[in-house]
C-alpha cells in the first residue's frame, strides 16, 4: 500500500563527466573455477578466472580496458607474502559487454531516462603450481564517480578486485562461489529494499555473507600504469587499503544507513532495510566459503547503489483528510458521502475497485468517483484499489465515521436566596471517552471548558445557560436551560454622604449591596415618616433629630432581607446669630471705633463683614469705621456641623464739622495771620457763602470756597482797606443739609 503523502517527483541521478582518464567504475568482482590438473605441468592446476567490471556508460567516461583504442587491462598474480608479482602482467582481451537492465525491481516505477550501466566480462586462464602458500590474483583501476555520497574523495579513489586461492583450495581444486544476481541499479528513498544477493557454490560449500569494505586501487597522481596511475601495471601487492567511509554516518557495515538500517542476512545474503538519503553509495559484499569449518575463499563484490526519489507510475489518492495513512471521512448527521478520486498516473490506470464493509456486508463500486449513502451512524471501513490483481496496483484505505446523536443534558444546584455559586453538572448519558470537549456559556459573558463547573454570577438576572459537547469526531451537540439567579445580598451595605447635618440637610444614601438591580423591590424608611423605593435615594431632613434608617430588599422571586441602622443620622439645631456693640450713641467721624460682642447661640465659628471694607473671624472684634454714614455690619455664625445663620445690623456714623473764625487779622505780608479765614473740620459742607461789609455797608469781599480767605483788599485786588472793624455774614449747609450761619466782626489791624 502506498504511503499516502504525495511522493516527491523523481530526481534523476546524473553521472558526471570526468577527465579523459576517468573510468566511472560503479562495481566489479573477480571469481575463479578450477579446471583440473594441467596435463602439461605435473603438480599444476588450471584455473579459469572471470572478472566483471561495471561502468557508468551515461557519463561520457573512458570505456572498458582492452577495447580498441583503450588502455590494455592487466592482471597481476602474487604468491605468498612476496611483494614482487609472481606473474607481473596478464594482458586481458577485450571484454564481452552487456547492458544491465536499470529496472528498479518494481514494474510500476518510472526509471530515469539517462541511466546507463554496462557490464564488461573478462575471462582468462592461468596454470598455477599447487603450493603451501596462497595466490592473490589482482586487478586495479581508477576511478569512481565524484558524486558518491558515503566515502571521502571518491573521484580520486580507485578500486581493487582480488581473489585469494588458499593452499587448501589448491589441494581441493576448489571453485569459488558466484553471485547469482547484480543488485538493482536504482533503489528508492523511503521504500523497502529486499534484494537477494545470494551466491551459488558448485561444490556445495557453506556460504556466509557480510558487508565489507571496498578496496582502494590506482589513482590520478602518477603516470597511467604506475601504482598511483589510473591503470597500474603491474598491480600493487596485498594487503590492500580500505576506502575511507564518512563516519559516523556511514561505515563498511552500514554503507547506506537507513531506518531500519540497511543490512544483509549472513546466511541468505538477503539485503533489507529502508534507505532514507538520496545519493550514490559504494557498498562491499563479501561471501566467505567454508568447507568442514575451514575458509577456502572470499569473493568480494564492490558495487554502487543509486538511491533516488522514485515516482510510482500509479498512486492511489483521494480527496480528503489523511490520518495515519487512512482517508478519514466524518459526518455528524449526513449519511451520504461523495468520494473524489485523485489517483495518478491516470494513463496507467485501467480499473478502479471500491469495497466498503457495511455491517458485515461488502458494498462494491467500480467508477472512479462514487456517492454512497450509508445506513446511519456507525464505522464503515473501506478500500479503493487501482488496477486490482496486476503488478501496477496501489491501494488507498478509507474509514467512514457517522456520529451517533447525543442527547445533551445538565442539572444545576444553588440556594435561590443566597448570593452564592451555582454548581453545574453534565448528566449526558454518554461515555466520557467519546467527548472531546465541554463548552459552557453561562449567559453573563463568562465560559468554562470543565465538565462540571462552578460559576459565580456577579449580577442578578435570568440567564440562558448553554452546554455544547464536542465529540471525538468533531460533532457538536447542544442544550440550553434558564437559571433564575435573584438572591438577596448577603450583607446590606449603605454609604451615606454624611452622618450629621443641619436642617434642611440633604443626604444621599449609596446602596452598595450586591446583587440588586431595578427588578428588586427596595423600601427605605428615613425615620421621620418619609419613605423611598429608589435603589440609592437622596433625602432632605427638615427638622433636627436623631434618625433610624431602615431598608428592606425583596428579590423578583420573593427572597427578602432587611437591615436597620439605629440612630444613624443626626440633624442638629440651627445656630442663632446675634451681637451687640458699644458705643451705641455719639458715633461720628470723630468717634468711629466700635466694640462688637458676639451673642450667638450654638456657634463655633464667626465671620464678620464690615460693609465693603474689611472682614474678620474673631469672636468679639473691635473695628474703626473709615467713613461716615450708615454702615452694615454682618455676622455669619457657623454651627459645629457647618450650618450657618446670619444677622445684619446698621450703625450710623454721623459726619460732623467744626468751624472757627478769628476776631482780627493783620494783612502785613509777614506770613502770619495775613488772611481772615476760618479754621476747623468742614469736610462735607456745601452751598458755602462768605460776605464781608465795611462800616458803610459796602460789600468788599465774597467767596463760595471755604478755603479762600479775605486779604484786606477789596475783592482781594484793590488797595488795602483801612484799619477798623468789618462785618461778616457766613452761611452753608452741613453734610446732612443742616443750615449754619455765622455773623460777627472782623478787626483789620496793620
Amino acid at each position: 500500500m502506498t504511503n499516502f503523502k504525495k511522493l516527491i517527483p523523481l530526481i534523476f541521478i546524473t553521472f558526471l563527466s570526468f577527465t579523459a582518464s576517468a573510468f566511472h567504475i560503479i562495481g566489479g568482482e573477480l571469481y575463479y573455477e578450477c579446471l583440473g590438473d594441467d596435463p602439461n605441468n605435473p603438480g599444476y592446476k588450471i584455473y579459469k578466472f572471470t572478472l566483471k567490471i561495471y561502468r557508468d556508460c551515461a557519463g561520457g567516461g573512458q570505456n572498458f580496458d582492452s577495447l580498441p583504442g583503450q588502455t590494455i587491462g592487466t592482471i597481476s598474480v602474487f604468491k605468498g607474502n612476496d611483494p614482487t608479482p609472481f606473474i607481473p602482467t596478464i594482458n586481458l582481451s577485450a571484454p564481452d559487454i552487456v547492458f544491465i537492465d536499470p529496472d528498479a525491481g518494481n514494474p510500476c516505477l518510472i526509471v530515469p531516462p539517462n541511466i546507463c550501466v554496462q557490464e564488461g566480462v573478462y575471462e582468462f586462464e592461468v596454470s598455477l603450481e599447487v603450493i603451501d602458500e596462497s595466490y592473490q590474483i589482482t586487478y586495479q583501476r581508477c576511478c569512481r564517480n565524484s558524486t558518491i555520497t558515503n566515502i571521502y574523495n571518491p573521484d580520486d579513489t580507485g578500486a581493487t578486485y582480488t581473489v585469494e586461492i588458499t593452499p587448501t583450495g589448491q589441494e581441493e581444486c576448489n571453485n569459488s562461489p558466484v553471485f547469482n544476481n547484480f543488485p538493482p541499479v536504482i533503489i528508492c528513498v523511503d521504500q523497502p529494499l529486499n534484494f537477494d544477493h545470494s551466491a551459488t557454490d558448485v561444490d556445495g560449500d557453506q556460504l556466509v555473507y557480510e558487508f565489507c569494505s571496498p578496496l582502494k586501487g590506482g589513482g590520478l597522481t602518477g603516470p597511467p600504469q604506475s601504482l598511483n596511475g589510473f591503470a597500474p601495471n603491474p598491480d600493487a601487492p596485498p594487503p590492500y587499503e580500505n576506502v575511507d567511509f564518512i563516519i559516523p554516518t556511514y561505515t563498511a557495515l552500514s554503507p547506506l544507513a537507513g531506518n531500519p538500517i540497511v543490512g544483509i542476512d549472513i546466511n541468505s545474503g538477503l539485503i533489507t532495510g529502508i534507505p532514507q538519503i538520496q545519493g550514490q553509495f559504494v557498498v562491499g559484499i563479501c561471501v566467505n566459503e567454508y568447507r568442514n569449518g575451514e575458509l577456502l575463499s572470499t569473493i568480494q563484490r564492490d558495487f554502487q547503489f543509486n538511491v533516488a526519489y522514485c515516482e510510482p507510475t500509479v498512486v492511489a489518492e483521494l480527496e480528503g483528510t489523511v490520518e495515519n495513512d487512512i482517508y478519514v471521512y466524518q459526518s455528524c448527521e449526513d449519511s451520504t458521502f461523495t468520494f473524489v478520486n485523485e489517483s495518478y498516473q491516470s494513463q496507467f490506470i485501467e480499473e478502479y475497485l471500491w469495497v466498503f464493509d457495511v455491517n458485515g456486508t461488502q458494498w462494491t463500486y467500480s467508477d472512479p468517483n462514487i456517492m454512497v449513502t450509508f445506513p446511519g451512524p456507525g464505522n464503515y471501513p473501506g478500500v479503493m484499489v487501482i488496477n486490482p490483481g496486476t503488478e501496477c496496483t496501489d491501494t488507498a484505505l478509507l474509514h467512514v465515521l457517522i456520529a451517533e446523536p447525543i442527547m445533551v443534558d445538565f442539572i444545576f444546584e444553588y440556594d435561590t436566596c443566597v448570593a452564592g455559586p451555582v454548581q453545574f453538572s453534565d448528566v449526558t448519558m454518554i461515555d466520557d471517552a467519546v467527548v472531546a470537549e465541554w463548552y459552557w456559556q453561562f449567559g453573563d459573558g463568562e465560559e468554562s471548558y470543565e465538565q462540571h463547573p462552578i460559576h459565580m454570577y456577579q449580577d442578578p438576572g435570568l440567564f440562558n445557560v448553554n452546554l455544547t459537547l464536542t465529540d471525538t469526531l468533531g460533532c457538536q451537540h447542544f442544550v440550553q436551560q434558564s437559571v433564575n439567579w435573584y438572591p438577596v445580598p448577603p450583607l446590606i451595605i449603605i454609604e451615606p454622604s454624611s452622618f450629621v447635618g443641619c436642617p434642611p440637610a440633604t443626604i444621599s444614601f449609596e446602596n452598595l449591596s450586591t446583587p440588586i438591580d431595578e427588578t428588586y423591590e427596595i423600601f427605605w424608611d428615613f425615620g421621620d415618616g418619609s419613605i423611598s423605593n429608589e435603589i440609592s435615594p437622596t433625602y432632605i431632613f427638615e427638622s433636627p433629630g436623631l434618625y433610624d434608617i431602615n431598608i428592606e430588599i425583596t428579590s423578583p422571586i420573593g427572597c427578602f432581607t432587611s437591615r436597620e441602622f439605629i440612630e444613624w443620622i443626626f440633624i442638629d439645631s440651627l445656630p442663632v446669630a446675634d451681637f451687640d456693640y458699644n458705643p451705641k450713641e455719639g458715633l461720628s467721624n470723630f468717634n468711629a471705633t466700635v466694640d462688637f460682642t458676639d451673642q450667638s447661640k450654638f456657634t463655633v465659628g464667626w465671620e464678620w463683614q464690615f460693609g465693603e471694607f474689611e472682614s474678620t473671624i474673631l469672636q468679639n472684634p473691635t473695628y474703626t469705621f473709615p467713613d461716615t454714614g450708615l454702615q452694615e455690619v454682618q455676622l455669619i455664625a457657623t454651627h459645629l456641623y457647618g450650618c450657618q445663620d446670619t444677622i445684619t445690623k446698621v450703625l450710623d456714623i454721623e459726619p460732623k464739622i467744626t468751624y472757627f473764625l478769628p476776631n482780627a487779622f493783620t494783612p502785613n505780608n509777614d506770613a502770619k495771620n495775613d488772611f481772615f479765614i476760618a479754621g476747623g473740620y468742614f469736610r462735607g459742607i456745601r452751598d458755602f457763602k462768605m460776605n464781608i461789609f465795611n462800616r458803610y455797608g459796602e460789600l468788599i469781599f465774597e467767596s463760595s470756597d471755604p478755603s479762600n480767605g479775605w486779604n484786606g483788599r477789596k475783592d482781594n485786588l484793590g488797595q488795602m482797606s483801612p484799619n477798623g472793624v468789618y462785618v461778616y455774614i457766613i452761611q452753608f449747609e452741613g453734610p446732612r443739609g443742616q443750615p449754619h450761619e455765622y455773623k460777627g466782626f472782623a478787626t483789620l489791624i496793620r
